[in-house]
Order: C-alpha cells, then structure tokens, then sequence
C-alpha cells in the first residue's frame, strides 16, 4: 500500500509544480524580454563612443 501512496503523491505533486513553473516561467520570461527591450533602446553614452573611436 506505500508504494502506491507513493505514486499519488507524486504524481499529484508534479502537476501541482508544472503549473506553477509554466506561470513562473512565463513571468521570467516577460521580465527578461522587458528588460532586454529597455536596455536596447537606451542611448550609448558619449564617453563610451569615445573610447571606441580611440580603438580604430
């Protein structure tokens, strides 16, 4: 009878996390691609640019 207490159990528990690891990753993913978008369109400062003339 363990073995098959087992088995419920896991199986409940690993639908229980795959639920919530579908929304976490989703809000991973929207804070990633929010953050990306952000520092892509941010200006690149002059004194950088200037140190990347002096390369060339």
């Amino acid at each position: 009878m363990s073995d098959g207490n087992k088995s419920k159990r896991s199986a409940k528990g690993s639908s229980q996390s795959g639920t919530d690891g579908d929304g976490a990753d989703r809000d991973v993913g929207h804070a990633l691609r929010s953050v990306y978008s952000k520092t892509v369109s941010e200006q690149i400062p002059s004194e950088l640019l200037d140190l990347l003339g002096k390369l060339s």
